[in-house]
Formats: structure tokens, sequence, C-alpha cells
């Protein structure tokens, strides 16, 4: 099997056979474009573990051909979070479930590698993850879950909670 090399934004140089690269839209099209070189595939928005994590899940997952087919050439519906959400469930094995068990910084680094990289049963996975973390959370819980500052009045968030009432039901 052919071996390519990858680049880290961290300037890691990681070897991975081309089959595993190639889950990723991204480096398959890279590598369409390229007819041979020894020079390593430049990653520019992924770090050395991050990207060492993406590539373990694609390993993990080299022989599954779901997974490996162009994106639009996967699913016959179109994509909505729902449709994302019960692929993701549906392929979801133990290795999967284990995958996701990391931190939060962890677990956004591998979405925007996911999403850079092209590698959407990843995407799936990882958001369907997020989600589930926030089922059943207040408001103010997912504030405090994701750091964020209330910099609304309370004038302007009682107007947003009343136009949204729909989905607090």
């Amino acid at each position: 099997m052919k071996q390519i090399r990858l680049a880290s934004a961290d300037g890691a140089i990681i070897t991975v056979d081309q089959d595993i690269a190639e889950q990723s839209g991204t480096l398959r099209n890279i590598l369409s474009d390229v007819v041979s070189s020894s020079a390593p595939i430049p990653v520019p928005n992924v770090n050395g573990a991050i990207l060492s994590k993406v590539l373990e899940y694609c390993t993990h997952h080299r022989n599954d051909p779901q997974r490996r087919k162009p994106r639009d050439t996967v699913y016959d519906e179109p994509d909505s979070s729902e449709a994302a959400i019960s692929r993701a469930i549906s392929q979801m094995d133990d290795y999967d479930a284990e995958f996701c068990r990391v931190d939060q910084g962890t677990l956004f680094d591998l979405i925007l590698a996911a999403n850079f990289l092209d590698i959407q049963p990843l995407l799936d996975l990882v958001g369907y993850t997020v989600a589930n973390k926030l089922k059943g959370k207040s408001v103010e819980e997912m504030r405090a879950t994701f750091n964020v500052k209330n910099d609304f009045t309370p004038e302007e968030e009682e107007q947003a909670r009343k136009e949204n009432a729909w989905c607090e039901d």
C-alpha cells in the first residue's frame, strides 16, 4: 500500500496509508491533483495530536465501504441535522462511543478537523456527541458548559424566549 506523509499545523509529520488518507475528501482531492511527490501534504488547520486522532478513526473504519465513498454518493436523503444524527447513531459502534469520550476542547477540535478534512461520518459522529451532551439542558446550563457570556439585557432575553417558545416544548 502506498504511503503518504501529512504535515500538521504544528509541524508534525505523520505517515499514513493512502487509502486511510483518502477517507478525507480534502486529501482525496489533493492526491488526485498531485502526480507524485515525496513532500508532505500540508494540513494547516489541524494540529498533530488531533490529526493523529482523526487518522486513528479512519484506520478503524478503513474497511467500512459506506464511510469511504465520496459524500455525494453515500447518502440519498437531503442532508439535515436529523438525517446526520440518524446516520451517526446507526453507524456508531463501541469504538465510536469510546472515541468520543474526550474533553470538550478535543471534541471541538475534532469537529473543526472533520469539517476541514471533509470526513462526513466523523463530523456526524462528533456533532451527535455534542448534541447529546446538550440534550435536556437549559440555556443557562449550555452557557455554563461552553463558557458563553450572556450579553442580552433582561428585556432582550425575555423577547428571545417568547419568540422561541416553540423549541422549549
